[in-house]
């Protein structure tokens, strides 16, 4: 039976509210263990701000379609027209939906900035890797979500990119052509097309990436945050049991969130009133002209989110599939002749490198454009394991790393810059050396992580007051 807890009759009001809630709900329980008893390591920095930026863009973003979605109608004939009402007659009704397309840019800005200071400090290392796992998750989530929001408009790029996209399930073998017909629900992209997204993208999506967000936050919690020490605040405590280098979430980081959402606030403000359209990248403006299933648009692209994947889709030609069979024998020939296993093993290799091959040379290089798209979203789930590094934190590897993941930064970005610009024969040579390395960076770091001389990591961590 439940134990209530009395409280002074003389107690304000404020009070004996908040004590007839503990009684029933643990609020202040929850606040304590989440908030103003979760111990942070003191040296968090401006990269630690991101993931509560994540979380506003995503009350952003159900707030303001909750709205739009009042008055859209998911309808082939009645999308675009509804979309146009919106802008045009409902009230405030342009600042809504430039308010949604906006966030949906931010939240893959702040998205991006988050996964990539996990990948700095090593936050999906070991007791982290479930945090990882659901960061990825909500990642892939997150996508799904945007290029099912990105057909509702039923503009020229919402309808043909959603063509060209959809039909890239057909290379699959075997089940494709029925995978894309399912998807699709008609033979070409249409009013059933348009209602499956729709459904997906109010209700079904939204739930899983709700579901991952708390898994997530959940999971942070209970092991704790990583600093930029790569250091477990928690192996030094007081007697108290109070970590020495923490301070308590609340209030210490509550305002040095706040302060990084106003900041944020204004900036996101500022593209709202001034640039919605981010100059084509965040709206395009082949958006504002109605689907037509009869005239293409001279160049069809993705948002810039999904370019650099959309670069290794089209990075992969048959030239480049006879590189990777010749990455795959030379890989397997040096494990088979560098390292020291049973024989069996050596063999099994051998046997899988035979089937690799087999297989790049029977299926269509366009289906393994497709692969290597999935793929570079994929392997984010096994960089827990893939990471062989001495140390978790980028500040105590050997110089030569940081420049590693500074030009896999920059790679990225030409990556998704390319994404965005038509096929050329210059671009596509740079895409494709992109896409080698994009994949070597992942798939060579068991044994690149491990080299070099690595710098002492420190017991305690470096703070200095500022």
């Amino acid at each position: 039976m439940a134990t209530f807890h009395e409280i002074s009759p003389n107690a304000s009001a404020g009070a004996k509210t908040l004590n007839w809630i503990d009684n029933r709900f643990p609020l202040s329980k929850l606040f304590k263990e989440h908030m103003s008893e979760y111990y942070a390591a003191k040296s968090f920095n401006i990269w630690y701000v991101f993931g509560v930026l994540s979380l506003l863009v995503l009350v952003i973003q159900i707030v303001t379609g909750i709205f739009l979605v009042m008055h859209y109608k998911p309808d082939a004939a009645l999308a675009f027209g509804s979309v146009e009402y919106i802008m045009r007659d409902v009230p405030w009704g342009w600042l809504i939906r430039y308010m949604h397309s906006t966030g949906a840019s931010a939240f893959f800005v702040v998205v991006y900035l988050h996964m990539f200071r996990g990948l700095m400090y090593g936050s999906y290392r070991k007791p982290r890797e479930l945090v990882w796992l659901f960061g990825c998750g909500i990642f892939l989530a997150l996508m799904a979500e945007a290029f099912m929001g990105y057909l509702l408009p039923w503009g020229q790029m919402s309808y043909w990119g959603a063509q060209v996209i959809v039909n890239l399930f057909s290379a699959i073998p075997f089940v494709g052509p029925d995978l894309a017909l399912l998807i699709r629900g008609d033979f070409v992209v249409g009013d059933a097309t348009l209602n499956r997204f729709f459904s997906f993208h109010v209700i079904a999506v939204p739930l899983v990436l709700l579901g991952l967000v708390v898994a997530h936050i959940i999971a942070l919690h209970e092991v704790g945050s990583l600093n930029p020490d790569g250091i477990e605040i928690k192996a030094t405590k007081d007697a108290k049991g109070i970590p020495l280098d923490g301070i308590p979430f609340h209030p210490y980081y509550t305002v040095h969130d706040i302060f990084a959402v106003s900041v944020f606030l204004f900036v996101f403000s500022a593209i709202v009133f001034f640039a919605p359209e981010m100059g084509g990248y965040f709206l395009e403006y082949n958006n504002f002209i109605p689907a037509n299933p009869f005239q293409t648009p001279l160049h069809i692209a993705p948002v810039w989110y999904f370019t650099p994947f959309y670069s290794l889709l089209r990075a992969v030609t048959t030239e480049l599939m006879y590189v990777l069979m010749a990455c795959v024998v030379g890989g397997a020939a040096l494990a088979v002749l560098k390292a020291k296993m049973p024989a069996v093993f050596k063999a099994a290799i051998v046997g899988a490198a035979v089937v690799v091959v087999a297989m790049m040379l029977s299926i269509d290089a366009k289906f393994w454009g497709v692969v290597a798209m999935g793929g570079g979203v994929v392997i984010l789930f096994f960089l827990p394991w893939l990471d062989n590094s001495e140390v978790k934190s980028i500040r105590y590897r050997p110089t030569w790393h940081k420049y590693l993941y500074a030009l896999f930064v920059v790679n990225f970005l030409i990556l998704g810059y390319l994404g965005t610009q038509p096929p050329s024969e210059v671009g596509g040579r740079v895409s494709q050396l992109g896409t080698l390395f994009y994949f070597g960076f992942f798939l060579l770091m068991p044994w690149w992580s491990r080299l070099g001389a690595f710098k002492p990591v420190p017991t305690r961590v470096n703070y200095s007051a500022h």
